[in-house]
């Protein structure tokens, strides 16, 4: 397990861009495949993306193709969401979630047994 800290969400305007982030302790990071999920009220967590330990090998899911990016810096233990383009339909609670099976890329959070307490993001049209 590993320690998980978002920050970065806020309340913006349709078309407006933030950047998401997720500050990570404990294992070495490195050593985790890493992902974020949203939930939005009424609604079962969604997954997002998901990026390898190493970084070499990203998934998107298809709703956010495009607008989102997620990277990581293992030397900051921090992975991070990059939304453009965003839209009242983005609003949720944006989860990172981790799990120690770096090279496993995982789309159901029933794979990953570290998360964070989430960041708010309120996309207002």
């Amino acid at each position: 397990q590993v320690q998980l800290v978002e920050s970065g969400g806020g309340l913006v305007q349709a078309g407006d861009s933030l950047r998401l982030s997720c500050a990570a302790s404990g294992r070495t990071f490195s050593s985790y495949a890493m992902g974020w999920f949203r939930q939005a009220p009424g609604k079962e967590r969604e997954f997002v993306a998901t990026i390898s330990g190493s970084g070499a090998v990203i998934y998107y899911a298809d709703s956010v193709k495009g607008r989102f990016t997620i990277s990581r810096d293992n030397a900051k233990n921090t992975v991070y969401l990059q939304i453009h383009s965003l839209k009242p339909e983005d609003t949720a609670a944006y989860y990172c979630a981790g799990h120690g099976r770096q090279n496993l890329i995982a789309t159901d959070r029933s794979r990953y047994d570290s998360w964070g307490q989430g960041t708010q993001v309120t996309v207002s049209s």
